[in-house]
């Protein structure tokens, strides 16, 4: 029985772009895993394959796969690979206790709610733009 190979992975490097070409992978690796275009289980290819069919350098695949696996989207197994983990759910927690970690550091600066609001609010614009 032949054994089933994974889609290669679709990332695009835009040269042009504003962000470095390892936030684009580091990026494109979390969006497609957090909306299941990658599914928990897959296999990821090697740092060095993924450089060869970007064409970047090894050592920008592996620092956005450091950073992949710091926000826990991708576990690494050792000599076994690197696998898509289950991050909805990490990045979920992850997320509220950065929120709860907020609340409790603006409470103890005597921010009201407003201003603690309206903190987070700026926050969230300089990181996602004017849509928030």
């Amino acid at each position: 029985m032949a054994v089933q190979q994974a889609p290669p992975l679709r990332l695009t490097i835009d040269p042009d772009a504003a962000d470095a070409p390892f936030e684009q992978v580091r990026a494109q690796i979390a969006g497609q895993a957090r909306a299941g275009g990658l599914p928990v289980g897959r296999k990821l290819p090697t740092v060095r394959g993924l450089a060869e069919q970007l064409g970047l350098a090894a050592n920008t695949v592996a620092k956005a796969y450091r950073a992949l696996e710091t926000d826990g989207v991708i576990e690494t197994r050792g000599r076994n690979g690197t696998f898509v983990a289950a991050a909805g759910e990490a990045a979920d927690k992850e997320a509220a206790a950065a929120a709860a970690s907020y609340a409790r550091r603006a409470r103890r600066l005597g921010l009201d709610h407003a201003a603690a609001r309206t903190a987070v609010t700026d926050a969230l614009r300089a990181a996602y733009g004017d849509d928030v």
